[in-house]
């Protein structure tokens, strides 16, 4: 597995129990908020991902960005689909996208070639 996958979702992890440890209501309410958003309703899951992904780009969140990139590979989101949606990012938000989206592009490739 890449490194960048793994220090990513090994920090994410650590973090996150260290959070919810801390047994803070709006914490752990934060979380299954994000949790049930991302649910399949009226829009798919992959389509939820999708829009998470792009406006964590326009809100320049490389953090947010890796966890959407991951969630999108697994709902089998393809590469021309990512490109698109980094496309659209890059015209809400700016040419301040532009670092995100090469950072973002790494990720996803690390995503593809792990799955080879």
């Amino acid at each position: 597995m890449s490194n960048v996958i793994e220090e990513f979702r090994s920090y994410r992890e650590k973090m996150n129990e260290k959070l919810l440890a801390t047994n803070n209501k709006v914490i752990k309410r934060i979380y299954s908020l994000d949790t049930l958003t991302y649910q399949d309703g009226a829009l798919s899951s992959k389509t939820k991902e999708m829009l998470g992904l792009a406006t964590s780009m326009v809100l320049r969140c490389d953090d947010c960005i890796k966890y959407h990139l991951e969630q999108c590979f697994n709902l089998g989101v393809t590469t021309d689909e990512v490109v698109e949606i980094f496309g659209v990012a890059n015209l809400v938000g700016g040419t301040i996208v532009i670092p995100h989206t090469r950072r973002g592009m790494e990720y996803w490739l690390a995503l593809t070639e792990k799955k080879e």
